[in-house]
């Protein structure tokens, strides 16, 4: 065991959440330590982004790197099963026309250029570290990590910032992390080549298809390759009962589109991954000494794409109470709550259309956005993640729940059908066969 080294702030996971915080705090000054555990660069799904993670990508001084490695995103493709149409919708029809711009990345590439930004700002950056052990006292932590050469190291900090993402250190160490009772899906999903894509500006846009046990996404990335995934109920996923590659193509064929579109398309590394447990939060997301940011607090589904502009905010407006418990601990009360908040709030915006995001009243709202009451824009904006308070977007949004509830009180048996469809699929119906990412 190597000597305890020191630290003023020692984050955990390398991802976009520990990054972004890592940058932050090491311009202010300060010693930090961040502790990925694999090696840059590494998989990792979640490749669509959000106009919001623009301005955070200006905060850093990297949007001149990420349109080098982005492709452009303007919008979403809708894609019913039951209609011989498409709809598509753009960002910048929302309130603020100048958030119209998303990007679709390999996160392998997203990953390793913020790492080594934080470097560059002066973080002490490391790979290969596995976290083992926190150990909390009064005055700090103490942290413990197994490295890849099987050596060991550890390091006394002030203060630990868990950006573990899905692997929860903190949240399973404290048993805070609760199953959302909710939602139940799964993942399963792979990258092909030669996909038929949408032609001209329309190319980037993410394209979200329905079908019987969830839905797709299609997500072109700038090097020719195409991420196609099926979010799915986990009874789906559970009755599995052929090899996971012949199961994929078998959902496929559900959405005719799709097929159509992969028809000429060849599955690259013959790989299909596959993933459970999706959703899910913590009881809290801070304490004395610690701050859980992005996916290591919680998870939604990937529906909307929050999953890097979520982990990029948490830790954003979590380097603030870093500096305040460190700095002026008389204020942390404070500042702790308005964060706790904020890990609650945002996601709430997007859970409320992703429960009824099945719901037939729901695709027909996204199959014929009409702007009456200004709800189109207002829902563009969200989706946007332009969650500022603009004046109107707020009523917007409670305009287009108020219609939402109309048309399902209006069509009541419609409604009730699609609620006990929802109540069935999201039930605990067993343990999937491997919880964490899995190949053929």
């Amino acid at each position: 065991m190597d000597e305890l080294q020191q630290c003023d702030v020692l984050v955990i996971g390398g991802g976009p959440g520990g990054a972004t915080m890592s940058t932050l705090l090491a311009r202010q000054g300060r010693r930090v330590v961040m502790l990925e555990k694999d090696q840059h660069p590494r998989f990792h799904i979640g490749e669509s982004l959000l106009p919001g993670n623009g301005e955070l990508f200006d905060l850093l001084g990297v949007r001149e790197q990420v349109d080098r490695i982005g492709m452009p995103k303007y919008g979403i493709e809708f894609v019913p099963p039951d209609l011989p149409y498409t709809s598509k919708v753009e960002f910048g029809d929302g309130l603020d026309p100048d958030k119209g711009l998303a990007w679709q990345v390999r996160r392998s590439d997203l990953d390793e250029l913020l790492f080594r930004h934080a470097q560059k700002e002066g973080a002490l950056a490391i790979e290969g570290a596995q976290v083992r052990e926190v150990e909390f006292d009064a005055e700090g932590a103490t942290v413990r990590a197994v490295m890849k050469d099987g050596s060991r190291s550890a390091w006394r900090t002030r203060f630990v910032v868990d950006a573990s993402g899905r692997d929860t250190l903190l949240a399973n160490k404290l048993k805070s992390k609760q199953k959302n009772p909710r939602h139940n899906s799964t993942a399963i999903f792979g990258h092909f080549r030669n996909a038929r894509r949408l032609e001209g500006r329309d190319e980037g846009h993410i394209t979200i298809c329905w079908f019987e046990h969830g839905w797709f996404w299609f997500i072109p990335l700038a090097d020719g390759a195409t991420s196609v995934g099926a979010v799915c109920w986990s009874y789906y996923l559970k009755s599995r009962d052929k090899p996971m590659k012949d199961f994929f193509f078998d959902t496929i064929a559900m959405a005719p589109e799709l097929q159509d579109r992969l028809k000429d398309a060849e599955l690259i590394g013959d790989e299909v991954h596959a993933t459970g447990n999706f959703s899910y939060a913590s009881t809290h997301a801070t304490g004395e000494r610690y701050l859980m940011v992005g996916d290591a607090f919680t998870f939604i589904d990937p529906m909307f794409s929050t999953g890097v502009y979520l982990a990029m905010l948490s830790a954003q407006k979590g380097a603030d109470v870093v500096a305040t418990a460190l700095d002026r601990p008389g204020e942390l009360p404070a500042a702790r709550a308005r964060y706790e908040r904020l890990m609650r709030e945002v996601p709430k915006k997007y859970s409320w259309f992703i429960y009824r995001v099945t719901n037939p009243t729901i695709r027909d709202m996204f199959m014929h956005p009409r702007n009456i009451f200004n709800i189109k824009r207002g829902l563009l904006s969200l989706l946007a993640a332009d969650l500022a308070p603009k004046r109107g977007f707020r009523r917007s949004v409670l305009m287009f729940k108020v219609v939402y509830y109309f048309i399902s009180v209006t069509n009541w048996r419609r409604t009730y059908a699609g609620w006990k469809r929802r109540a069935f699929n999201i039930q605990d119906h067993g343990p999937l066969r491997g919880e964490t990412v899995h190949k053929t």
